[in-house]
């Protein structure tokens, strides 16, 4: 991020101001947004805001820390020392925090040319486009340059109209006093052309300024040439020749001047417009934070507060039909929670004790108590939006082809409007200069670029927001552009193909016990363990209501199994090595304890005073989507390879049920990088999908990255693609999506090409000699305003593309 100093205001109501080196959006958790100046204080009755959690609070001398010449105040002593211990993870360069982003604090930027930024809005000095917010804000105002376009649109154009209309039929209405016509024509175009087109002009000079020609220095050059010919014309018609009279006076072209003026604002009017629909999708998102949350105090009493009051570890009551507040934890109650809005999965998910849930997805039915674990900049909903906005302002490297053009594009229009100029001049019939004046400024103005600049990047962020919509994240335009190629496909077993977490799948008693004996027993002496497979085991029992027995002494033997004492009773559960030292005839169900690990299960014998209970099997269980996707995947033509750690008899077991033919099992985190390496070596396209820090490096190398949503944040950040749910189905439904966007940049830019082969051409005249017709500058101007308008309006097609597989 560009860092730029800005001035920025504590309060609504006050006139002091701050300084900091970075621009950075207002009121928002996780941002150092809201801080005064070493000498500063609260102003009135307004609290400062704390840059570690957001929470409002008052200024206190024992909680406040200057940095960098700038006072920070905070609401506990744990936020001081996270700030202390690193302020730049709250100040430093990071991305705009996605909170809500007052429209004074925002960066703004070029659709075209994303290293431009600067805050508040302006015009890009390379394109001379106008900016627009790098974050949409609920609360930001109309676009300021929309505004002014459409105000200087509709008071001159009943001025343009009339001088149109005079220059149609105006010989008619002044015979014989037709000089009087070109003044009544300067005086009406006069305004039009210096201040309706004064905007047009200023981007025009600084295009010449920056040496960076553009759109608007053909358009300037065009209606300077015409208006300021005419001038000329109307006041000192003896500089020319007779050739030049028409209608008893020298041919002036005020009402080219002015259609061109007129039509250029209503072309900006209509894009503007267009592209502020590009950021629906964010602005949708933003829409779905809840304002408030439910807090249950310490005593068990309840308050409403402002979202940004929420800290890590609150404890929160979501009632049926509201909002999630934040990312977190169901410690209490049962419910069925809508997640369609951020996921794409159509079905609400019940969520017990345990399960996660995510702020902004909507409590269907049941009451529940969640801890909160991610609050502000930190919640899923704004790290997704961070990462759309991102990248909508990323560049699509087929939009090089077009930068490659553009570059000289200008330089060779202006070229071939003097030819004409020249061509028409000395060769074309009577009068050939006026001729050739009006077929160069049709050319000027006809060859403006803007619908291959705008090609690619409206239809990259239009792609980006339908994605998100649909559980999708790319991470920039190159990942969208790359996704359509894939043709092989390596997935992790634990967490991308399975649920990610072992699960009880059944119980086996031993001759003379029953089922619930061995689960009670086992639970009972798990109750102590940390290890996942015991959770599994206790929370089954629980599940089933199971009344646990305190063990009287507990030990973990690492690798092979716990032990430990209950009533009096040595109890010992764990693997055969345990059994063995344990003196435990396991044979007796080494049968089917083979049975279950065929599957892809994990097999404790569990042994009472030396004598075996029976066994406990684990499982990871499949996700209930991935045989769908695989099948998706498979009929899309993509080869799907499994790489795990686990063991080989447990990969190849899931391998089987799911129809994978290539297994990898017991990999490391450098073997994955190795087959992902190899694969590229042999040709391959390769996408990795995982969710791990041990699949980190290959996600990174592959072509293209995949991460669960579910997964940890190092994988998601080496990821070219992030799947919210982690449900391998989005795989087919980012695949489909980067076909469709391919589609749709192509058709932008192959008509941007197109158009201007055609354009030019048409405007110089070419066809003159065949048809007897010229293209006005007007006609020009209009078909130049409807090219960009037709280009924006064919990449939102994007935003009603289901991305989903058929």
């Amino acid at each position: 991020m560009k860092k730029e100093a800005h001035e920025h205001s504590h309060h609504e109501d006050a006139n002091r101001h701050c300084h900091h080196s970075h621009a950075v959006p207002e009121h928002g958790p996780g941002t150092a947004a809201t801080v005064a100046a070493s000498h500063g204080d609260p102003i009135g009755d307004k609290p400062f805001t704390d840059p570690v959690c957001g929470m409002k609070v008052a200024d206190n001398p024992d909680r406040r820390i200057e940095h960098d010449a700038i006072l920070y105040h905070f609401c506990s002593a744990k936020c001081m020392d996270k700030f202390r211990a690193d302020p730049l993870v709250y100040i430093g360069d990071h991305e705009i925090s996605p909170a809500v982003v007052s429209p004074a604090g925002t960066l703004y930027t070029c659709p075209m040319h994303p290293e431009i930024q600067q805050p508040g809005p302006g015009t890009c000095p390379i394109c001379g486009m106008a900016l627009e917010p790098m974050m949409p804000s609920l609360e930001e105002d109309e676009n300021p340059e929309l505004v002014d376009f459409r105000h200087r649109f509709w008071w001159t154009l009943p001025l343009t109209v009339i001088v149109t209309v005079l220059a149609m039929v105006g010989h008619r209405l002044f015979t014989g006093g037709m000089p009087y016509q070109s003044w009544i024509e300067l005086v009406l175009s006069t305004p039009v052309v210096l201040w309706a087109g004064w905007p047009f002009f200023v981007r025009g000079a600084q295009s010449i300024r920056n040496r960076s020609p553009n759109m608007w220095t053909l358009i300037s050059i065009g209606v300077i040439a015409a208006y300021g010919y005419s001038v000329v014309a109307t006041v000192s018609p003896g500089l020319f020749p007779a050739t030049f009279a028409m209608h008893g006076r020298i041919g002036v072209y005020y009402e080219a001047a002015a259609v061109i003026i007129s039509l250029t604002l209503l072309g900006q009017i209509l894009e503007l417009r267009a592209r502020s629909q590009t950021s629906a999708a964010i602005k949708s998102l933003l829409g779905l934070a809840p304002k408030t949350a439910r807090r249950i105090r310490g005593d068990g009493t309840e308050e409403d507060i402002d979202l940004s009051h929420v800290h890590v570890g609150d404890q929160l009551r979501v009632r049926p039909g509201e909002k999630v507040p934040v990312d977190g934890t169901v410690v209490e109650g049962e419910s069925a929670i809508d997640e369609s809005m951020l996921t794409g999965e159509p079905l609400p998910v019940t969520k017990r004790p345990g399960d996660k849930v995510i702020g902004a997805t909507i409590n269907t039915s049941g009451s529940l108590i969640i801890q909160s674990e991610r609050v502000g900049s930190q919640t899923m909903l704004s790290q997704i939006v961070q990462m759309v906005a991102s990248a909508q302002r990323s560049r699509a490297p087929m939009q090089r082809l077009a930068d490659v053009v553009a570059g000289y594009f200008v330089s060779v229009v202006v070229l071939v409007a003097l030819l004409t100029l020249i061509g028409w001049g000395l060769f074309g019939p009577e009068p050939s200069w006026v001729y050739g004046f009006v077929n160069a400024v049709a050319v000027l103005i006809i060859a403006c670029p803007c619908a291959l600049g705008l090609a690619t990047p409206m239809s990259i962020m239009a792609a980006t927001g339908r994605a998100a919509t649909q559980g999708v994240l790319f991470r920039d335009a190159a990942a969208i552009e790359a996704m359509r190629k894939v043709d092989t496909i390596i997935v992790d077993k634990t967490g991308t193909l399975t649920e990610g977490r072992p699960a009880f799948d059944r119980a086996i008693a031993a001759s003379g016990f029953q089922e619930e004996d061995v689960l009670h027993i086992a639970a009972s002496i798990d109750q102590g363990s940390e290890h996942p497979l015991a959770h599994a085991i206790v929370a089954e029992a629980r599940r089933r209501n199971l009344a646990l027995d305190k063990p009287e002494s507990f030990e973990s033997s690492s690798g092979i199994g716990v032990r430990g004492k209950l009533k009096g009773h040595e109890v010992a559960l764990g693997n055969t090595a345990l059994m063995d030292i344990e003196k435990v005839d396991w044979k007796p169900l080494q049968s089917a304890a083979e049975d279950l690990r065929k599957i892809g299960a994990s097999v404790m014998y569990l042994a009472l005073q030396g004598k075996l209970v029976g066994l406990i099997a684990v499982s990871d269980p499949i996700k209930q989507t991935t045989p769908e996707a695989l099948a998706t995947l498979r009929d899309a033509g993509m080869t799907v390879v499994m790489a795990t750690g686990d063991g080989v008899t447990t990969a190849q077991a899931v391998a089987a049920r799911l129809g994978i033919a290539e297994v990898h099992g017991e990999v490391k985190p450098q073997d994955k990088l190795a087959l992902v390496e190899r694969l590229q070596q042999q040709g391959r396209v390769v996408a990795m999908a995982g969710d791990g820090i041990n699949d980190a490096p290959a996600l990174a190398k592959a072509n293209v990255g995949i991460a669960m949503g579910t997964g940890t944040d190092v994988a998601i950040n080496s990821a070219h693609v992030t799947l919210i749910k982690g449900d391998l189905r989005a795989i087919a439904r980012s695949r489909l999506l980067s076909l469709e966007t391919v589609r749709n940049m192509r058709q932008n830019l192959g008509f941007a090409f197109v158009y201007n082969a055609l354009g030019i051409p048409l405007a110089a005249g070419v066809l003159y000699p065949f048809t007897g017709q010229l293209l006005s500058p007007m006609i020009a101007a209009l078909a130049m305003s409807l090219s960009s308008v037709s280009v924006i309006g064919n990449a939102l097609r994007l935003r009603g593309a289901r991305a989903e597989s058929n």
